[in-house]
């Protein structure tokens, strides 16, 4: 009972000290609750402006193939640059230019008489990007999806092809003119061929700041492309690491 009493009156003595603290608050004691006030209110400005209004990033990586791309191409490289806009901590989009080389495999190249071969895939797509508010040691995950157009371009040195010429299925990307036999239609050349198609992509990846390069963010993404042009999709899946600020 002796103990719950002196529990009591201390309690009631904190109290009581607080309360006459509160009321004989000095003006040094009221600017610095001022100051302090001005301070949280500034802290919260700064956190709630914690992101960047504008964003531009570049990156290489290595492009994964599907379909068409996987037998004819394989594994290949691209090449990315972008910028966009933050219009919350969470959501934003970005316009982006990819480059993806579309160079045949030696081994393709020799067995369909295409001999000296290049091609490469350019696109430009419009993407929302939706970024994980936390970041987890340092560590930011966002995701991507967008539309744009694709500009597939295939080329060998031009040459004409003779009366009995075997058709292969890699020079579907060369619109060569067949009948309904499948036999090739001559005269007719092969050289260089394009197509533009819509298509769209989407995939994600991880930031993390460098604190050097002007405050840069590293990054690492994965994204899935998809074509539709006349003579089929063209799929690419490029991994890129590179830079943004």
């Amino acid at each position: 009972m002796v103990n719950r009493i002196l529990l009591l009156l201390a309690v009631c003595g904190l109290m009581a000290s607080a309360s006459a603290q509160t009321t004989q608050a000095t003006p040094t004691t009221q600017a610095t609750q001022a100051t302090q006030t001005t301070q949280a209110t500034q802290t919260t400005q700064t956190t709630q402006a914690a992101f960047p209004r504008y964003f531009y990033s570049a990156g290489l990586g290595l492009g994964i193939g599907k379909d068409d791309v996987a037998a004819y191409v394989g594994n290949s490289f691209n090449a990315v640059v972008g910028g966009g806009m933050n219009f919350t901590k969470m959501f934003g989009a970005d316009a982006e230019y990819m480059y993806y080389d579309l160079n045949f495999r030696q081994s393709v190249k020799e067995s369909q008489s295409l001999a000296n071969q290049s091609g490469w895939m350019q696109s430009i797509s419009i993407d929302g990007v939706v970024t994980v508010p936390r970041r987890f040691h340092g560590f930011t995950a966002y995701g991507k999806f967008g539309i744009g157009f694709y500009d597939r371009s295939v080329s060998i040195p031009t040459r004409s092809l003779q009366p009995g010429t075997v058709y292969q299925p890699a020079w579907r990307w060369w619109d060569i003119n067949r009948d309904i036999f499948n036999n090739i239609i001559t005269p007719q050349t092969m050289g260089s061929n394009s197509k533009v198609a819509g298509g769209f992509n989407y995939g994600g990846g991880i930031s993390h700041p460098l604190n050097h390069l002007h405050d840069a963010n590293i990054f690492l993404e994965w994204r899935y492309h998809r074509a539709y042009q006349s003579d089929g999709m063209t799929i690419v899946m490029p991994i890129t690491v590179g830079l943004r600020w």
